[in-house]
């Protein structure tokens, strides 16, 4: 039955807040959140890094005492919504994708859709779905930009995939790992989601230099 105070707890959700997503809506919180920002165009703005790193830190029952998920359940719902939003999100682009982007009056999504599409100029299909994966924004738009721009279905399908279980299992195990070796780690809770997601950048700034030093050398 639910109570009047967990309904509550639930409207008040900050959708900005991991820890208010995970308090509100446990593992399945994650799987819809991850499938609005991968799959939906109005889900760009919603913390999937630090989502999913916060809800690994959780399953280890150090960070909150009042809040502790089971890791399972939560690598079920996290690798099911990322790769069931990218798909749809590929399905939509199949069919609106570049209407729906000329809708939106986000600069922020207007970028990630340029940066999407540099992406995929540059590194080709499957570096490029793989990639996006750890570039917020871009990961919501560049799927259904793939559908619109005719990438194959069966290309896009096995390499979001791959990106897609890298990112959200690979996350989620980091923030259990690390609260399973660090004790008292919810004092450091902030810095270390932000280090979290500046290291999930760095296959794409190493991919960037490199294809730099590679261009200069053509030269």
């Amino acid at each position: 039955m639910i109570t009047a105070a967990h309904l509550s707890s639930q409207l008040a959700v900050n959708v900005l807040d991991p820890h208010s997503l995970l308090a509100a809506f446990g593992a399945l919180g994650v799987g819809v959140v991850l499938f609005a920002e991968t799959g939906l165009l109005i889900g760009f703005f919603l913390p999937g890094d630090s989502l999913l790193f916060t809800a690994g830190l959780l399953c280890t029952g150090t960070a909150d005492r009042g809040l502790r998920l089971s890791l399972a359940p939560l690598l079920v719902a996290a690798a099911v919504g990322a790769l069931a939003g990218s798909q749809c999100g590929y399905l939509l682009g199949r069919k609106a994708g570049r209407t729906l982007l000329a809708r939106s009056r986000s600069a922020r999504l207007h970028e990630g859709a340029r940066h999407a599409e540099e992406l995929l100029d540059r590194y080709g299909h499957a570096k490029a779905i793989v990639l996006a994966r750890f570039v917020p924004v871009v990961r919501t738009v560049l799927n259904p930009l793939a559908g619109a721009l005719g990438v194959p279905a069966r290309t896009f399908t096995v390499w979001q995939v791959i990106g897609g279980l890298v990112w959200s299992v690979g996350l989620t195990l980091a923030g259990y790992a690390l609260g399973s070796s660090v004790p008292n780690i919810d004092k450091y809770l902030l810095p270390v989601i932000a280090v979290i997601v500046v290291v999930s950048l760095i296959p794409l700034v190493a991919e960037v230099l490199r294809s730099r030093k590679a261009a200069k050398e053509a030269r």
